[in-house]
């Protein structure tokens, strides 16, 4: 650190966000310059924190820009607030995807760019029940809402459980399929 520890404001508050050991290290360097409390000056709040949510909301956005694009009827706002999601997966009628968010991304381990024009069914393998296939295929074709779990394939051929919330996105017909995905095992 650039400047004497004694003399930080706030110290306790960055100490209490270390581990035990990084804590105990930093508190031996410390000798106190200053024996009376001053009133906080200031208040600095990490940004890892809000960091998620700041990619969420950039995510939702640009769900939105879609929506507008294609003229969608879906209350794109509900949908997102009633439903927890990691990765989202657009794709059109066709099940083509069409964009993925990262953290599609972070969960599969593949690429935005390996993705698109690609069906989701490339993420399938050996462990996707054929049940869970079926049901999939037969739920788009009703053109309703649904959520299945289904085994997927990372790139790194590690299988893993993933509950999918599929909606289908609409103008006077659907035109879109958008998926949620919360990785649970």
């Amino acid at each position: 650190m650039k400047q004497e520890l004694s003399n930080m404001m706030g110290l306790d508050i960055y100490l209490s966000s270390l581990d035990r050991k990084e804590s105990d290290k930093i508190r031996n360097q410390i000798k106190p310059s200053i024996t009376e409390f001053k009133p906080l000056l200031g208040w600095d709040v990490s940004i890892i924190s809000s960091f998620d949510v700041t990619k969420k909301e950039l995510d939702i956005q640009k769900i939105k820009v879609f929506a507008e694009k294609y003229k969608w009827k879906n209350d794109i706002d509900a949908i997102f607030l009633n439903n927890h999601f990691e990765a989202i997966v657009l794709t059109d009628s066709l099940e083509k995807i069409l964009w993925v968010n990262e953290g599609f991304t972070k969960m599969t381990g593949y690429s935005k760019k390996f993705a698109i024009n690609k069906q989701p069914s490339f993420l399938q393998g050996e462990l996707t029940s054929k049940e869970s296939r079926k049901e999939v295929k037969m739920n788009l074709q009703k053109r309703k809402p649904f959520k299945i779990s289904v085994v997927n394939y990372k790139k790194d051929k590690t299988p893993y459980t993933c509950q999918v919330q599929i909606f289908p996105l609409y103008s006077n017909e659907v035109t879109h399929f958008m998926a949620l995905e919360t990785q649970i095992r």
